[in-house]
């Protein structure tokens, strides 16, 4: 098999990575280098005669030589942090909304078996009553949670036009081992592991009981295997939670990590709670989390 990963060397994409390796795939990676949230790229240099690098952006190069005779794609190449999005909405959907545009194309023109596209559960918004379910309305709050929105849009007309198989993964507040640790932005878990362990106060935004469904890295990766491995004649297009069905309070989390906190001002699109209904993802994909937060937030 030959699989396709765009955004490869970041946190999610270099996970999935080192799995289809270990599935006896070829894998071709695509990535810029460019997401302002990585200290640094993830290189798998043991699998080197497994794994192609290009260092191409989606939204302006020409990649279609590198789906050539491929067969399934990951899609996970985006502008990825909702914040810094608000002030500069620009690159945000270039890179999440023509880029997937681009890569659909791709993937259409080189009659790829199936596309699995990453997507994100903070287009649920404010509207929505937990526990959230695919089917629900969107309600998107800034230019991160729309643009990835409209790239599910894509993935769906694709489908309709073309007939090219997509599933849509919207991914819970994802944690683990390579998980982005630079600057304010950083995901939550990231963020108060690295204040803590440089004896700085955890930093907890206002009012500090929102809560949210963690999902560690390894029950994400096997979601997209478990999205790969489905049958193409029986879900052709359709978009699932990654999730745990069971969520957290940032002062829940500061307490398993431990040490000093502060509470910070509020930000713009902060939503109260989040929660994953992920019963459709079991029945049609024979997929479960299995882990839980408490045993391994303080693992890696």
């Amino acid at each position: 098999m030959i699989s396709i990963v765009t955004g490869g060397c970041g946190f999610i994409g270099s996970h999935i990575v080192d799995r289809l390796v270990e599935l006896g795939h070829q894998v071709r990676v695509i990535d810029d280098l460019s997401a302002p949230e990585n200290e640094r790229f993830y290189y798998n240099q043991e699998f080197n005669s497994k794994v192609f690098y290009f260092k191409k952006d989606i939204s302006k190069d020409d990649c279609n030589d590198i789906f050539y005779d491929a067969d399934y794609v990951f899609h996970l190449a985006a502008r990825s942090r909702i914040q810094p999005t608000i002030g500069a909405p620009n690159q945000c959907f270039e890179v999440n909304v023509i880029g997937t545009q681009r890569v659909l194309e791709w993937a259409r023109l080189n009659s790829i078996k199936r596309l699995i596209y990453s997507g994100t559960s903070s287009l649920y918004g404010k509207q929505n009553l937990i526990p959230f379910n695919p089917n629900m309305p969107t309600d998107c709050l800034n230019p991160y949670s729309m643009s990835k929105w409209m790239g599910e849009r894509i993935c769906d007309l694709y489908n309709q036009l073309y007939s090219l198989p997509s599933i849509v993964l919207r991914y819970f507040n994802v944690y683990g081992p390579r998980e982005p640790l630079k600057g304010e932005y950083a995901p939550v878990i990231g963020l108060f592991k690295r204040q803590s362990a440089n004896n700085k106060v955890m930093t907890i935004v206002s009012p500090g009981t929102q809560r949210r469904d963690f999902t560690y890295i390894d029950d994400v990766v096997n979601a997209n295997i478990c999205a790969m491995n489905s049958s193409t004649l029986e879900i052709p297009h359709k978009i699932y939670n990654v999730g745990t069905g069971r969520n957290y309070s940032m002062y829940e989390i500061a307490d398993m990590i431990g040490g000093k906190r502060v509470v910070i001002p509020s930000r713009k699109a902060e939503v109260k709670e989040t929660l994953a209904d992920i019963s459709e993802t079991t029945k049609d994909l024979g997929w479960n989390p299995k882990y839980k937060l408490e045993e391994k937030i303080n693992e890696y």
